[in-house]
């Protein structure tokens, strides 16, 4: 459904937390919502600001759809509260890379009550649950943490930093 055609706005940078970012016009966003065919966030984007490129995501957050302004998009942007910016943005049909770890989803298979929990998860946090495991470098870590994994989603442990309300 790729028909990105570059869009251009300005934005005053505002902040939220310590995280800079610009208000996404609506009509910019209908654009957006047409060249990705959806309207659900993320969305991976892709342009300029102030000339400069980036590839970021797009995310609604607080019933708001921000543009975040990083470092790398803008030098010092947490000290450019209040400047407007000029922005070019559109759809990033460049998938970004996934990873898939072939003995967690056996687990996951093997363990029903895991894999509703799993499934029940936001994107992001199966997004890390998958990234950690397979950035494992040995079988004997990945066999040691996949069980690990299982009891987390069960609410037995911690794991990657997080711990789940216990299953019933």
């Amino acid at each position: 459904m790729n028909t990105s055609k570059e869009i251009s706005f300005k934005g005053k940078i505002e902040i939220i937390g310590i995280n800079p970012y610009v208000k996404v016009p609506e009509k910019v966003l209908q654009q957006i919502f047409r060249q990705s065919g959806k309207e659900t966030s993320p969305i991976r984007i892709m342009g300029t600001v102030n000339g400069n490129p980036y590839k970021q995501g797009l995310v609604l957050y607080r019933n708001l759809w921000r543009l975040y302004i990083n470092t790398t998009m803008l030098k010092k942007s947490p000290e450019r509260i209040g400047e407007v910016i000029e922005i070019t943005i559109q759809f990033d049909p460049e998938a970004k890379p996934t990873h898939d770890c072939p003995e967690f989803t056996k687990a996951l298979k093997a363990n029903k009550k895991a894999s509703e929990v799993f499934d029940s998860l936001n994107k992001s946090t199966q997004q890390e649950i998958v990234r950690y495991l397979t950035k494992l470098k040995t079988q004997e870590s990945l066999d040691k943490n996949i069980p690990r994994a299982i009891d987390f989603l069960l609410g037995k442990v911690r794991f990657v930093g997080r711990q789940l309300p216990p299953v019933d």
